[in-house]
Parts: structure tokens; C-alpha cells; sequence
């Protein structure tokens, strides 16, 4: 196994280190939680520079850096939710427009096709990230100085980045799909 495919398989790790630290909710949780958060986002940028420098991408690498991409976002979101910082409603739409493309993916691979992602599914990947960042970085200064400062700061996250992370969530899904239309046509 390569270096890249080592760091796409180690960010799966990291989010299971992540959804660890809401799990056993623990004092400073939110802030290793945003620390493990911004090593596997580090691991995504790094994998896919290194394969492309190196020319070590593979097929694996191919489906398995999205695949990586998609449970670190999703943990994130979801642990997101259950402690009441996220909608459900965005988490539901997020998550729904993962499995569409994975199904997508499986339906492809199983005609021999690898389905990489493309620079669309790559710039909403980006803005989820942000977003989630955003949030953890909220949470890891509210451990540090605790009380009610946040309002309006809260209020730019939740209106402004869901509503830009949603649109391009839901925008590219389905440009993903209808590029791919063939093979859901064939399928």
C-alpha cells in the first residue's frame, strides 16, 4: 500500500478518534475533537498531492479517498447533531446526497468503471469541511471561555455556511448524477 492510500486509510481512523471524543464527552472533548478533525482534513489535502507528484494514484485511491472524505464528513455532521449544534434537516440532506453517490460509485464499479470525484464534488467537500471546522472551533472556545458570547457568531454558522455547505451539497449531486446519467439509464 502507498503513501497516499496509507493516509486516505488512516483519515478512517481519525474518525473514529473524532466520534470517540462525543462519545465519551469528556473535558476539553471538543477540542480534540477539532484537532483529530483538522489531521484527517490535513491527510485528504496531503494523499492526493502526494499520488499526483508521485504518480501513485490508483483505483483504490480513487474510491477509497471520496469513500474516506465521506464517513469524516458524515461522523463530524451527525456527532454534530446529536449534541444539538446542527439541523437534523441539513444532516439528512448531507448524508442522503453521499449514499445517492456511493450507490452511484457501486453501480459504476460494478461495470468495471471507477467513478473518481470531480472538482465540483471536491469544492463541496471543501465547504463541508470548513463548515465543520467552523462549528468544532465554536464548541473548543466555548470549553475555553464558557458562558452565552456567541450569538451572532453562531448565527452567521448556521444561517450562512449550512445554507452555502447545502446548496453546493445539493447542486453537486446532482450534476454528479446527471453527468452520470448513462449509467443509471443502462443501470
Amino acid at each position: 500500500m502507498n503513501l497516499p492510500n496509507k493516509l486516505t486509510v488512516s483519515r478512517l481512523w481519525l474518525a473514529a478518534g473524532f466520534v470517540l471524543c462525543f462519545v465519551f464527552s469528556f473535558r476539553g472533548c471538543y477540542s480534540v475533537a477539532l484537532a483529530i478533525f483538522l489531521v484527517a482534513t490535513a491527510t485528504d489535502y496531503l494523499d492526493g498531492v502526494i499520488a499526483r507528484r508521485r504518480a501513485l494514484v490508483t483505483d483504490f485511491g480513487k474510491l477509497m479517498d471520496p469513500l474516506a472524505d465521506k464517513i469524516l464528513t458524515a461522523s463530524a455532521f451527525i456527532s454534530l447533531c446529536a449534541i444539538g449544534m446542527f439541523p437534523a434537516w441539513a444532516v439528512i440532506v448531507i448524508v442522503s446526497r453521499e449514499f445517492l453517490i456511493t450507490g452511484l460509485r457501486s453501480l459504476a464499479a460494478s461495470k468495471g468503471i471507477v467513478l473518481q470525484a470531480d472538482k465540483l464534488g471536491k469544492h463541496k467537500t471543501a465547504w463541508q469541511m470548513m463548515t465543520i471546522i467552523y462549528f468544532l472551533l465554536m464548541l473548543a472556545v466555548g470549553e475555553l471561555a464558557p458562558g452565552n458570547w456567541a450569538g451572532p457568531t453562531w448565527m452567521f454558522g448556521t444561517y450562512g455556511l449550512i445554507s452555502v455547505t447545502i446548496v453546493l451539497t445539493v447542486y453537486s449531486g446532482a450534476a454528479y448524477l446527471v453527468k452520470n446519467r448513462s449509467l443509471i439509464q443502462t443501470g
